[in-house]
């Protein structure tokens, strides 16, 4: 999923949503098709059982019980305390798995559906229970009692590969990502919009190869995406990338710059149109550490953060009751961060999982992290930290 680009310093991976052994069977999957049944109100013999959550104390990261005992969750987004869902893969052999989506009630971890062959979806994004977008190898809809899938349109770069979705007004949603000819390596950023009836490419600035890692959506003609733009010089770092919706036409905006060092963005979120965050990694000499930049409505700084070793970030969001944090890590190094305003991020206590999806809960200061077991053989994992109060 992520390309590597040799320099002098080794360059770091920007992207990693999906784990590789669920790309090796994703691509046996292809190679020879395997139904993926769908199991509501059927789950397989391998799902655990969802027991009630016990009782959260603030301040602490709690796991959450879910149905799936072997597999990956990739992505979770919420409505409120009661209503959040979680899309990933239960491994049924080597060589097959099926794409589900759980759904949280307040008490436990339900599976809701089982999504169409061929979909892994690595992002999510929930207006309503009736109104649900998963994108990953296939772009899927919800509607509240079925997935369909809605082909993206064609673009002249290649294969579109999407790695996030937001929804917009009007019932609009956005993707980005990458559109390849042959391999990685050669992907072009790529964004394409949901106009209520079908998927449209967007035209972009010429900004090279590379790839657009996230979306926020502040009104319909202020839209946000970024990732990493890469150059096939070895001696040239791979540098932040950031584009601009006005309403009429994408501009790419120049990102701050560490000097010397490779950059990247993988996660970003809207607070107000002049309040908006991304945060990513940086390298120098093989080592990583966290990277964070705010825009106050005309230009993009660099804020402070610790030197965590592997400490990539991988998201960005803020609960109701103000608090600003950050998730991320390498590996089975997971790496939390809250912003102590107005100066700097500090590192904080992370939700002990290899964090693949993040997010707030509207109206609470609850947060949600989902992904799989720092220890084990791909134990699927559901994180959530109750914050100071609950509502």
């Amino acid at each position: 999923m992520t390309p590597s680009h040799p320099s002098t310093t080794p360059a770091p991976e920007p992207r990693r949503r999906r784990a590789p052994l669920l790309v090796a069977l994703a691509a046996a999957a292809v190679a020879a098709p395997v139904g993926l049944a769908a199991l509501a109100g059927d789950p397989a013999a391998s799902a655990a059982p969802a027991t009630p959550v016990v009782a959260a104390h603030a301040g602490t990261w709690q796991r959450t019980p879910v149905p799936v005992a072997k597999g990956d969750l990739t992505a979770i987004a919420a409505l409120g305390d009661t209503q959040a869902w979680a899309v990933g893969y239960r491994l049924k052999s080597a060589t097959a798995l099926d794409a589900v989506a759980l759904r949280w009630n307040g008490a436990t971890w339900t599976q809701e559906s089982t999504l169409p062959a061929n979909s892994f979806p690595q992002a999510l994004a929930v207006r309503s229970a009736g109104d649900i977008w998963a994108v990953g190898s296939a772009t899927e809809h919800w509607d509240g009692s079925s997935w369909t899938t809605r082909p993206l349109d064609r673009d002249p770069a290649g294969r579109v590969v999407p790695d996030a979705v937001a929804t917009a007004p009007g019932g609009r949603a956005w993707t980005v990502g990458r559109a390849m000819s042959r391999s990685v390596k050669d992907g072009v950023p790529a964004i394409q919009l949901w106009d209520g009836t079908s998927w449209k490419r967007q035209t972009l600035p010429d900004v090279g190869i590379g790839e657009l890692s996230a979306v926020t959506v502040v009104a319909a003609d202020d839209v946000w995406a970024v990732g990493t733009s890469y150059t096939a010089d070895e001696k040239t770092p791979q540098t932040a990338l950031l584009l601009h919706w006005d309403g009429t036409a994408w501009k790419k905006i120049s990102a701050p710059d560490p000097a010397g060092a490779h950059h990247w963005l993988t996660g970003t979120t809207a607070l107000a149109a002049d309040d908006i965050w991304a945060v990513g990694g940086s390298a120098t000499d093989g080592s990583e550490r966290p990277y964070a930049v705010h825009w106050d409505g005309t230009k993009w700084t660099t804020t402070t953060t610790p030197d965590v070793p592997d400490g990539r970030l991988r998201a960005v969001g803020r609960a109701a009751d103000g608090t600003l944090r950050a998730v991320g890590g390498k590996g089975s190094a997971p790496v939390a961060l809250q912003w102590n305003a107005p100066a700097k991020w500090q590192q904080t206590t992370g939700p002990g999982i290899v964090v693949r999806g993040f997010t707030t809960v509207p109206k609470s200061s609850q947060l949600w992290a989902a992904g799989i077991a720092t220890h084990g053989d791909l134990v699927p994992a559901v994180t959530r930290f109750p914050g100071t109060s609950r509502r």
